[in-house]
């Protein structure tokens, strides 16, 4: 069967009439969806003076009930003219008849004016459907959203229990707690591991009446600083986003309890989170390795300062980040990966950054692969004056043999939390500048602040064009 004509959009129009300029209404919706016009807009002025001489060039298109559907600039501006009469094409749609159809026309006919961005959202309303405009939002939501929700049976809560509190036995440790958290502010949310290597510089008594509690690197130590510090949180000594525990996150739905405080937040970050790809010029394409989750958030502000991409393995990284890797590296368009490692001292870590690599090159056919160990080697123990794990070399490693056979059966093994902050912070960067064109970099690093200049126009003049986006329709 073949396709029958589509019937048109448009509502019929008559032809050409002249009707006095009293008789027509400029339409309430318009002041809605567009800027209302002002007599004294040197557009409007000049538009007026244009009419004057030479009439109106262009009909106005108005409702079947003599409301304006386009051309209510040029109405305006003929009354400024003095005109008596305008003249007109009428529709076969009647505003008193179908709101919602009348506003849709209104909008069709005002399509290729030359509008501001508070003019083109409000349009862009009329348009939108409510019900697929939802779906479309739940559905962009479910991509970006985790949610971690479980069904329980009702549990018994038993009697209300008070949390003991801190006695003055404590106090001697407690201030050792505190001073490392207020040296490591920026550095903020600590792990308990980096706050237990840091009160082994200066170990504090666990308990002051009992002389042979000095804090030392075993369990002991470890759960009484556990304990301390939940209590410590609990009373307000230890502020409670001085800790994570990154190994256990919690995922929330980002929901608003209105429309304006979602536009509001957009706004305030509207353009401010452009960073420009500080590697795009580099001859090879670099990528940083971290074994543990605990000293991310020491190493993700060089790894932004330098814009290269941070992958947390927590141990031997699965397959997926690597294939993502492997991914990075083919959209870079560059022949060379170097991969900068950083994992504890001891037999399992000694292995992440040649079996990374190796996996690159024989999983993912990356030919030219290097590794680099950043931290923490044998030479960088005393260096940095890291405290040895109390845990002792897993002997089960199947990496166990080569590394007693190079460091002997009783080395003691290290983690990365042991190392300062800063010297973690330090570490990276040195290995990157040793990596890096400096010369190409810093050409990247001039031409972001260029572009940063420009957004911040961008940003002013967007601002200022939604200025006119009134408050009222956010109110739902």
């Amino acid at each position: 069967m073949a396709n029958r004509p589509r019937k048109s959009s448009r509502a019929p129009v008559r032809s050409l009439i002249h009707l006095p300029l009293n008789t027509v209404r400029p339409s309430p919706e318009n002041d809605s969806l567009y800027r209302p016009t002002q007599d004294d807009d040197l557009a409007m002025v000049s538009l007026a003076e244009s009419i004057r001489a030479r009439g109106i060039l262009e009909p106005l298109v108005i409702s079947s009930d003599l409301f304006i559907i386009s051309g209510h600039r040029r109405f305006a501006a003929a009354r400024l003219a003095g005109l008596q009469t305008v003249p007109v094409r009428i529709v076969r749609t009647a505003r008193s008849d179908d709101l919602d159809a009348f506003t849709a026309l209104l909008r069709e006919h005002n399509r290729q004016r030359v509008k501001g961005l508070d003019e083109l959202l409000r349009e862009e309303v009329v348009e939108a459907d409510p019900t697929v405009a939802h779906a479309a939002l739940l559905q962009h939501c479910e991509t970006i959203q985790d949610w971690d929700l479980s069904q329980n049976g009702r549990i018994d809560l038993g009697d209300t229990k008070r949390r003991s509190e801190i006695n003055k036995a404590k106090w001697p440790m407690l201030k050792a707690v505190i001073r490392p958290l207020d040296e490591r502010k920026a550095f903020w949310p600590l792990s308990v591991r980096a706050v237990h290597y840091a009160l082994l510089n200066d170990p504090p008594p666990r308990h002051a009446s009992k002389p042979r509690s000095r804090y030392c690197n075993d369990s002991v130590s470890c759960k009484a600083l556990c304990d301390l510090l939940t209590r410590a949180r609990h009373e307000g000594d230890v502020p409670w986003e001085a800790i994570d525990d990154p190994t256990r996150p919690i995922i929330l739905g980002d929901a608003h309890d209105s429309v304006q405080s979602f536009v509001q937040r957009d706004l305030d970050t509207l353009f401010c989170w452009y960073r420009r790809n500080l590697q795009r010029s580099q001859p090879a394409h670099i990528e940083i390795v971290a074994e543990k989750l605990t000293v991310r958030t020491i190493l993700e502000p060089v790894a932004r300062r330098y814009t290269i991409p941070l992958t947390i393995g927590r141990g031997f990284a699965s397959t997926p980040p690597r294939k993502r890797m492997a991914e990075r590296f083919r959209a870079s368009g560059k022949d060379r990966l170097i991969l900068s490692v950083l994992s504890d001292f001891d037999p399992d870590g000694g292995g992440i950054a040649s079996s990374f690599a190796r996996s690159m090159r024989d999983d993912f056919h990356i030919r030219q692969i290097e590794a680099i160990k950043v931290t923490l080697r044998h030479d960088q123990i005393e260096q940095y004056a890291v405290a040895e794990n109390c845990i002792k070399a897993k002997r089960t490693s199947s990496r166990w043999p080569a590394f007693a056979a190079e460091y002997g059966e009783h080395q003691p093994v290290y983690e990365l939390e042991a190392v300062r902050p800063n010297d973690l912070q330090m570490l990276l960067m040195e290995a990157a500048d040793c990596v890096l064109d400096v010369d190409l970099f810093n050409r990247e690093v001039d031409a972001e602040a260029q572009v940063a200049a420009f957004l911040e126009t961008a940003r002013r003049r967007a601002l200022k064009a939604l200025e006119g986006c009134s408050q009222g329709d956010l109110s739902r």
